[in-house]
């Protein structure tokens, strides 16, 4: 299965808002017990999620996993920082790109594959606020063409 593909459980859709996104990265989670149950049900928010390299080691920061109902004594801490899974070099080529003024690590979805909880992770370079109105204008002017388009076909 390509990279990216899977039942999408979780999107984050302010990320391409916030972020001119140029490359992703396919990562696996480290979890508990009761996580998987909770992101199979789809009870995750990746809103305000994002990833830092710390020490060697790729991690998501503020990641929403919503206890598991029937988990009782045994239930996680719902914005537990969680490892992720990566190469080394891709580690490493992630070092030296997020420590370029205006880059992050932003999650951009979260799905199964393969039986496994997966994160997409994008490199963004941080948008300003000009680029975000240029962006709405664009996609107002698209959706007004294509408005058109339909109604000139009837």
């Amino acid at each position: 299965m390509p990279k990216g593909k899977g039942d999408a459980l979780a999107v984050n859709r302010k990320a391409s808002h916030d972020y001119f996104i140029e490359e992703t990265y396919e990562a696996g989670i480290v979890l508990q017990g009761t996580e998987i149950k909770s992101i199979r049900a789809g009870r995750v928010n990746i809103k305000d999620a994002h990833a830092r390299i710390d020490r060697g080691e790729a991690k998501l920061i503020n990641l929403h996993i919503a206890e598991y109902e029937q988990g009782n004594r045994f239930n996680h801490d719902p914005t537990r920082t969680r490892k992720l899974l990566l190469h080394r070099k891709e580690i490493d080529m992630l070092i030296g790109l997020t420590q370029q003024q205006g880059y992050a690590l932003v999650p951009l979805k979260i799905y199964i594959k393969n039986g496994f909880a997966k994160v997409l992770i994008g490199l963004g370079k941080g948008k300003k606020k000009y680029d975000k109105r240029e962006d709405l204008k664009r996609k107002q002017m698209k959706r007004d063409v294509d408005r058109a388009i339909k109604d000139h076909m009837r």
